[in-house]
């Protein structure tokens, strides 16, 4: 619709002027080896006759295989950035459009006058977020880099720790839809605080749950006591349970992987609301430290990890 088309122009800050076959063309590959770019960025394919992209799309292009033949990454890995790119903006824009649609929805505006809204919104806006995207991933860069520059990728070990809200199924029936909005921002929120301030790294949020790793099981420990308390104290929120397993895992496009990531996924649907429960490996790691209290419950079958005997992990 025009509305639609005058606010991505607005966003993109620049007219679309160019079919896929001629960025292909201006980028000196074939039509099909442009498209795979595109595809991994999260993007469809659009038709032969489409006059969809832009200057920066050309430029985009150029810049991806500009490092695959300057060597910096083959063609596969170049693909593989490019899908981490995709999926992690595509995140980001999704959640910042929506808390836009929301400070207009507050502001009283009418859905008639929403495009005109946007596209001045996108005047103000776009800019500043510019410079706060490559400011927060170069910091971001820096410190994974500094992290995996003196690490074995093949032997990652860490603890892995994972929060679910107990009842959350049953309570999304029970609440509004703005409610329940509301009550996940504040999960998240209140996790990434916790996690991030206490020496952890958050992997990813779910909703209703959150997968973090630390180095340490003891930091591991202390952030899923600190998450169950904080949490315990949020009115109307629900009750956290934590499950903990130490072990090697696989990194993989920001995510991971592995049977100590199934292995503290299972634990958390075992353990009882308001608990965190740890398996023997990371039980092993904390039981000389003195800050926290562990005791064995009785021996446990796990799916599709046999059986096991876990402790609850409690302050000292």
């Amino acid at each position: 619709m025009a509305g639609e088309e005058s606010v991505a122009e607005a966003f993109l800050r620049e007219p679309r002027r160019y079919t896929s076959h001629q960025v292909a063309e201006m980028a000196g590959v074939p039509v099909y080896r442009a498209r795979r770019f595109w595809r991994a960025l999260g993007f469809a394919n659009v038709a032969d006759d489409a006059v969809e992209f832009t200057d920066s799309d050309v430029e985009a292009l150029r810049t991806l295989l500009g490092m695959v033949s300057d060597g910096l990454y083959d063609e596969e890995h170049m693909l593989l950035i490019a899908r981490s790119l995709g999926r992690a903006t595509a995140r980001l824009a999704e959640s910042q459009a929506e808390l836009g649609a929301e400070e207009l929805d507050q502001a009283g505006v009418p859905l008639a006058e929403r495009p005109r809204a946007w596209r001045r919104r996108a005047e103000r806006v776009v800019p500043d977020l510019t410079g706060l995207l490559v400011y927060a991933w170069r910091r971001q860069l820096a410190a994974a880099a500094g992290r995996l520059a003196v690490q074995d990728l093949s032997a990652v070990r860490v603890t892995v720790g994972f929060a679910d809200l107990v009842g959350f199924t049953r309570l999304s029936r029970q609440i509004t839809e703005t409610e329940l909005a509301a009550l996940v921002d504040r999960f998240e929120g209140r996790s990434a605080d916790i996690v991030t301030s206490y020496g952890g790294r958050v992997v990813k949020t779910l909703g209703d749950s959150v997968l973090f790793v630390a180095d340490k099981s003891h930091v591991a420990a202390d952030i899923g006591l600190r998450l169950v308390e904080t949490h315990a104290k949020g009115r109307g929120m629900p009750e956290l349970r934590v499950g903990l397993a130490a072990g090697p895992v696989v990194w993989r496009m920001g995510d991971v992987f592995g049977t100590t990531v199934n292995l503290a996924s299972r634990l958390t649907a075992l353990a009882l609301p308001g608990t965190i429960l740890a398996d023997p490996q990371a039980a092993e790691e904390l039981e000389d430290n003195r800050a926290f209290q562990l005791r064995a419950v009785d021996r446990l079958s796990v799916r599709g990890l046999g059986e096991l005997v876990p402790f609850t992990v409690t302050r000292a």
